[in-house]
């Protein structure tokens, strides 16, 4: 089965211009010892690249979390950070946040631990479903109300490994998953 519409959202040349300013803006207002947490699996390859080229030395943790029921911010910690944030400044790494429920929900569960600020960076803020206001403090792009696909971005696994963003049909997706595979990692010959 073939891909339905498939388009280039942010080519690799704009994601790493994009992860240059957000790294920029970070090491302007963050102090050496910053904590980056970065929520697994999606945020790994926008922090590794990002941290790369920040000027302050950061400490790095992650998180996962699942959602109980999808779209009703129940979150449940599947992974939690080994590092004490007690009166620390921490910057929460996302792919990206769509309703804003799930980041709220952890903003509030991480204030608990006491840290002196969090702030959350956010590759990509998908604006028009926000549910919940919630402070993004470091944004790579905003983007429309589209299912995305690659740098970290994934469907049933598949598509995180991609160094560009892609605009998909998610109901090609739900009938395969694998509908994108040739046409995304056809090999030269």
């Amino acid at each position: 089965m073939g891909g339905g519409p498939l388009r280039v959202l942010i080519p690799p040349d704009e994601l790493a211009a994009g992860v240059g300013r957000v790294a920029a803006e970070i090491s302007a207002t963050a102090d050496d010892g910053v904590v980056l947490i970065g929520l697994l699996k999606g945020s790994i390859p926008f922090l590794a690249d990002m941290v790369r080229q920040l000027t302050v030395s950061p400490l790095v943790d992650f998180m996962a979390l699942s959602s109980y029921a999808p779209d009703t911010g129940r979150v449940r910690i599947v992974k939690d950070i080994e590092l004490d944030i007690h009166d620390r400044d921490v910057i929460v790494v996302e792919d990206i946040v769509d309703t804003g429920l799930t980041l709220t929900w952890l903003r509030r569960e991480l204030a608990g631990r006491r840290p002196r600020s969090i702030r959350t960076c956010a590759l990509l803020d998908k604006v028009a479903r926000r549910i919940v206001p919630t402070p993004i403090e470091y944004r790579g792009f905003e983007i429309g109300d589209e299912f995305v696909i690659g740098y970290g971005l994934d469907f049933a696994q598949r598509y995180r490994d991609l160094d560009r963003v892609l605009a998909a049909d998610l109901k090609v997706l739900k009938a395969d998953p694998d509908a994108y595979v040739p046409e995304l990692y056809a090999r030269s010959r």
